[in-house]
């Protein structure tokens, strides 16, 4: 399965690429993440409960980074293994460019599934990738850029 996309994040490149290797914001964004650790020279161990149609499983796995070019791109790696309900691997490229407004950052995922997972078709598991994908980006560009201007005010 691949997934691609991009958003405009307002902030610099440099304070997106920090939280990009940062594993208080990764553990932030994961969704259903309950631990993550680690470092990007040292790889990151992550603990990530989660829901895929009638499966529920807790995996855990490890996230490892290459080809860095800070801070430009890197490639991000993982593998997770949730017991009989099978495993997760894939990785992403993600790049980051300075544009109008902020950073543009871009990824092209892809991800193989086995196991009870695999059984539930691509169509579930394609959108519950896009799903998680989203969410995380979402929650991502969230804690970047802060509170958004004007919250709080009467």
């Amino acid at each position: 399965m691949e997934l691609t996309g991009s958003r405009i994040i307002a902030a610099d490149r440099d304070t997106v690429w920090a939280h990009l290797n940062s594993a208080e914001t990764l553990a932030a964004c994961i969704p259903g993440c309950e631990e993550l650790h680690g470092s990007p020279e040292d790889g990151f161990a992550a603990t990530v409960k989660q829901k895929v149609g009638p499966v529920k499983a807790t995996f855990k796995g490890e996230v490892t980074l290459s080809d860095i070019n800070a801070p430009e791109s890197y490639r991000i790696a993982g593998e997770g293994k949730g017991g009989v309900a099978g495993f997760a691997k894939g990785g992403a490229d993600v790049r980051l460019a300075d544009v109008e407004g902020g950073t543009e950052l871009t990824y092209e995922v892809v991800a193989k599934v086995g196991g009870k997972l695999a059984s539930l078709g691509n169509r579930i598991i394609h959108g519950f990738a896009r799903k998680m994908a989203d969410r995380f980006f979402d929650s991502f560009q969230e804690v970047v850029e802060g509170p958004a201007a004007g919250d709080g005010e009467a």
